[in-house]
């Protein structure tokens, strides 16, 4: 009757909402794994989910007078975790049938994120063959029974939902000694509550995710500053974008794509918000790419009204190429504001008080955002994001780095990259990180002073502004920072070991394309190997297709919660087009990968930039890497023109005046490279040209490599006459 009562009681109190399919609990043999979010953990899951179990407790624990009353109310098993005995009685538990129930991070989270996984349970699973059923708690690390006190603002008796998921195994692995199997057990555990936690996340809109993060964290919360040093909290940016989205309503549609032209800066977050709102679907558009990259864009995703600002334009000198732009409204921040009345600012007060009401009606599956391919190889497309695929993409990140609300990003990527949309807003909005928005990267000088003077703990940036930023920066300026992540272009070696050399850090190499909002694979401190750009985040499956002419590597497909709905295309202005891959709800990526043993990627290239040289298939980051041992610290990029006998050959753009193809015949001789990887064409050059995002514009070098062939066929065909 107490037991009963207890239920009932903690039910109540925590408002216990129990998810998922009871009948997966129903095996020969049940392992339950679940996350450990407080001292009250086994007691929750004990008093709800519908089976009767064992729980397997730490002594110390189970020492304790109160939790030894609390724990009278549910089967458990006291194991001592340094007892080489622990892991022998708990293989006896599970092989008497009856359902155990094990944490196996073993301690209770202090980040919020998961912890260290320990092998035991999964070699637990392994050796009798149990059936794995993975369970997730949210809720109670809020409590005053967890260990968030500092980080995350606590509640008496925060909401808990339990989620069930479906059935897991882990076989056991086939490898030479008991240790090399157990950790690979381990690692096998670790991802399936990795997926457990991506599985179970809500969903939701871009808006109500920030209504989330705002009832957590409060209205008073600061959490983005920019260039002004003026910090703007859940409250201030909620107050902002209801105005803008009362002010929109009168000058655009439900469902209308809406370009938006803003740095990065607090007001274009908020104006973000008001268009998912108002059910408006921003496209951030790229200002680097010129008239003729934002007229195609506009004309991909039948952009009629594009939302900028007075001030950005004139700052950045871009007015003359937006008045370019055929068939276009102009929409700007400064006379949004001004046209606000006087009941348009009675429907702001209002819906302050009462947010969830202003949002116009729509689901999680709707288009979200907009964002364009870099254009490095081709026209940029329009690629259509759900609001649910750009929030699972946070979801995965904050499911393997272990981000607080102690933590303050620094974003100078711009926001229409998809690197700097996600990590610099869409991140922060839903973790309660705070960021700092810096409008330009290129200010190398600027940007490790701010990362000093803000006590920013988290940097993102490409290898190329990563390697500038050290070149300026005081070896103290980094010293706050526990994160340096990098994406959008390969690491160089020369720039991880400055960082480690100047600064002492490593940098942490991701890997991303904008279809997948935009991360795939990360390393983190927890899962970290060098030459790799990580594990697939939790969620992902994949498909390596063989390539003709590579050995050990394919070509990658992946499918995930994150994948984007499809592409607004030129040609096909407006209507949402899907990308042909393996099967519904795949993409392909483009890259040649290698995944190993372990499950870390390496990037061998993209299909279109290998070369076809005399039937041999010849990667264009081989030759760039050549070029870079041969001649260090200048920059190099490669392409390709026609060649009539051979098919194609190479071209090598670089920025060393006094480089030879003796010198890179040499270095193709120590790195072991065949010499049909040595270009025969070497084009001197002041500088490679770049896109906005910080990558090598290719489309450019290779108008540059084609038009030397013409050069050359103008000048057979004079001396054949």
């Amino acid at each position: 009757m107490l037991r009963i009562l207890l239920g009932l009681l903690l039910k109540l109190l925590f408002r216990v909402k129990l998810r998922g399919d009871p009948s997966v609990f129903v095996n020969r043999r049940t392992l339950v794994v679940a996350n450990h979010e407080s001292f009250i953990d086994g007691v929750l899951l004990g008093l709800s989910m519908p089976v009767d179990a064992v729980y397997v407790v730490h002594k110390q624990i189970a020492d304790r007078p109160v939790f030894r009353f609390l724990l009278s109310f549910v089967p458990h098993l006291a194991v001592e975790s340094t007892s080489p005995l622990a892991i022998k009685q708990i293989i006896k538990l599970v092989e008497t049938g009856q359902p155990v129930v094990i944490f196996p991070e073993g301690r209770i989270t202090r980040t919020g994120s998961l912890m260290k996984v320990y092998d035991g349970a999964a070699f637990v699973a392994a050796k009798t063959g149990a059936t794995i059923v993975p369970v997730r708690i949210d809720g109670a690390a809020r409590s005053y029974f967890g260990r968030l006190a500092g980080i995350y603002p606590l509640k008496a008796f925060p909401k808990v939902t339990i989620s069930i998921q479906d059935r897991r195994t882990i076989p056991m692995p086939e490898l030479p000694t008991a240790k090399q199997r157990r950790r690979r057990a381990g690692e096998l555990m670790r991802r399936i509550l990795l997926d457990m936690l991506v599985n179970s996340r809500p969903e939701r809109t871009i808006y109500d995710a920030f209504l989330d993060g705002m009832t957590t964290f409060g209205p008073h919360y600061e959490l983005v500053e920019d260039i002004r040093l003026h910090e703007e909290s859940y409250g201030s940016l909620l107050r902002t974008s209801l105005g803008l989205q009362r002010a929109l309503t009168r000058h655009t549609r439900p469902d209308e794509v809406v370009g938006v032209l803003t740095p990065s800066a607090a007001p274009t977050m908020a104006l973000l918000l008001a268009l998912s709102s108002g059910r408006r679907i921003p496209a951030m558009l790229n200002y680097t790419a010129g008239a003729d990259g934002l007229q195609a864009a506009c004309t991909a995703a039948a952009i009629r009204t594009i939302v900028t600002s007075r001030a950005f334009l004139e700052k950045a000198k871009l007015t003359p190429i937006v008045e370019k732009i055929d068939g276009i409204r102009l929409l700007f921040l400064e006379d949004l504001k001004n046209d606000l009345t006087a009941s348009d600012k009675l429907w702001v007060v209002w819906h302050v008080l009462f947010p969830r009401c202003a949002a116009v009606p729509q689901t999680p599956q709707d288009p979200g955002v907009v964002l364009f391919t870099s254009g490095s190889e081709g026209k940029p497309k329009g690629v259509v994001h759900s609001h649910a695929s750009v929030l699972a993409n946070v979801a995965q990140i904050r499911a393997v780095a272990d981000f607080t609300p102690l933590d303050k990003f620094m974003m100078a990527l711009p926001l229409f990259h998809s690197f700097g949309l996600t990590c610099g807003v869409l991140l922060p909005l839903v973790s309660g990180c705070k960021v700092f928005l810096y409008p330009n990267p290129l200010h190398y000088k600027i940007i490790p002073e701010l990362v000093y003077d803000r006590n920013c703990t988290v940097l993102f940036g490409t290898s190329t502004f990563l390697g500038n930023y050290a070149k300026h920066a005081h070896p103290y300026d980094f010293g706050r920072l526990r994160y340096v992540v990098a994406g959008a272009e390969k690491l160089s070696a020369e720039v991880h070991d400055t960082w480690m050399e100047k600064f002492g850090i490593r940098i942490l190499e991701g890997y991303g394309v904008t279809e997948c909002a935009p991360v795939v694979a990360v390393n983190v401190p927890m899962a970290c190997k060098t030459g790799t750009v990580g594990q697939l985040l939790p969620g992902i499956t994949y498909e390596l297709e063989a390539v003709p002419g590579i050995e050990s590597a394919g070509a990658l497909h992946v499918k995930g919660p994150n994948v984007m709905s499809g592409y607004y295309l030129f040609d096909q202005p407006g209507v949402i087009q899907q990308a042909q891959s393996i099967g519904s709800g795949w993409y392909a990526t483009g890259d040649i990968v290698e995944i190993d043993d372990e499950g870390y990627v390496h990037i061998r290239g993209r299909i279109k930039r290998f070369a076809k040289i005399a039937g041999e298939m010849i990667s264009l980051e081989v030759v760039e890497k050549l070029a870079k041992a041969a001649a260090p610290g200048f920059a190099h990029a490669a392409s390709t023109r026609p060649d009539a006998a051979k098919g194609e050959a190479l071209v090598l753009f670089t920025t060393a005046p006094d480089l030879q193809r003796g010198q890179l015949l040499a270095a193709a001789k120590a790195a072991g490279a065949p010499e049909l990887a040595v270009p025969r064409t070497i084009r001197h050059v002041k500088q490679i040209p770049l896109l906005g995002s910080g990558k090598t514009d290719y489309v450019t070098l290779k108008q540059m490599a084609e038009q030397e062939t013409a050069q050359e066929n103008v000048v057979t065909e004079d001396a054949g006459a």
